[in-house]
């Protein structure tokens, strides 16, 4: 697995912050149930290895991993499912960089952070992504 560069970054003030990937790599945050493959619940773990992928999902996420992009996982499974869900992706093929486990259950997501956030609501098929203005929240002045 190759290594993207951090460029250095710095506020209107000149004073350094995190760093930042440079503009054309995206940092992918992807659900696994219900997004790569049908929605298996936590109480459920037996039929965590057993469910298939959905394919266009496979290839999409390939692609954009063999695009230099970052694949990471987030997903509601616990870290005891971790062994279980990284042979299932191994299995099937998946490239990705790393999973984050313990992602709060239950939906609507408002995902507040000091970097450019960009949701994409999986709606049944992984195609390109397109741009659309949408109506957002954000803070008041």
């Amino acid at each position: 697995m190759a290594t993207t560069q951090l460029n250095d970054a710095f506020d209107e003030k000149g004073q350094r912050i995190s760093p930042q990937l440079p503009l054309h790599v995206k940092n992918y945050l992807i659900d696994i149930d219900g997004t790569i493959c049908d929605d298996v619940p936590n109480e459920q773990p037996e039929r965590m290895g057993t469910v298939e992928p959905y394919l266009d999902a496979l290839a999409m996420l390939n692609r954009w991993y063999d695009d230099g992009h970052i694949i990471y996982f987030f997903t509601s499974r616990t870290e005891a499912h971790r062994p279980v869900t990284e042979a299932w992706l191994d299995q099937h093929g998946f490239k990705y960089h790393g999973i984050v486990f313990g992602k709060p259950r239950g939906g609507n997501y408002h995902w507040i952070d000091n970097h450019i956030v960009r949701a994409t609501q999986f709606k049944g098929k992984f195609t390109d992504l397109v741009i659309q203005t949408s109506e957002i929240e954000v803070f008041s002045e």
